[in-house]
């Protein structure tokens, strides 16, 4: 049974904040998705009843399984900036941490903060004790992040329907590893509440 004091949880990192998505933003995630340069390795661009769709699933999966991809605001104009976090339907390759941020903040190394607080989270929190990143064999951006992180490419992997036929590679490093890496990785302080057992 998931713990549903989950669905309180906040994350803020210095530039931050990661919550539980809602519909509150749905124009700012429909914008998002409507970018084929920014959605083309994540589903691809989506009209806006699939993007609700879409929210509403990741919303639905905190509420049965505990955990979910956060919803990422920028703390210091408030706006939505993307979705980063822990993702596994049914079917699919194993546990992910994965990312996904709007194309203005390209660069800023937001992805990056998010997915470590993600990555803290998943071992810290979930008991995860190997995590992946389902990388597109093109996506050289995220392939980075994910090196940064010290995850290493573990080869082909395949995505469950709709997109079976995507090529994918699975990136991927285990707890204690990241527990290893972490510190190499570049500490900050953050708060995560609530604070759980």
């Amino acid at each position: 049974m998931p713990d549903t004091r989950r669905l309180d949880t906040v994350i803020e990192t210095p530039r931050l904040s990661l919550r539980v998505p809602g519909l509150a933003e749905f124009d700012a995630w429909s914008a998002f998705m409507a970018d084929e340069e920014a959605a083309c390795f994540i589903g691809h661009a989506q009209p806006p009843p699939l993007v609700w769709r879409g929210i509403a699933s990741i919303a639905g999966s905190w509420a049965i399984a505990g955990y979910g991809m956060f919803s990422v605001f920028e703390k210091a104009s408030g706006r939505w900036i993307g979705r980063v976090g822990p993702w596994q339907p049914h079917g699919w390759p194993g546990p992910e941490v994965g990312w996904g941020v709007i194309r203005d903040v390209w660069g800023r190394g937001y992805a990056f903060e998010a997915s470590v607080a993600s990555m803290d989270f998943v071992v810290d929190v979930l008991g995860w004790t190997d995590i992946i990143h389902s990388i597109h064999p093109d996506n050289v951006r995220s392939q980075r992040l994910a090196q940064r992180l010290g995850s290493t490419n573990r080869g082909p992997g395949k995505l469950p329907p709709p997109y079976e036929h995507d090529p994918v590679d699975l990136w991927g490093q285990t707890a204690a590893e990241w527990k290893a890496n972490r510190s190499t990785v570049g500490a900050f302080d953050y708060l995560m509440r609530p604070t759980f057992p």
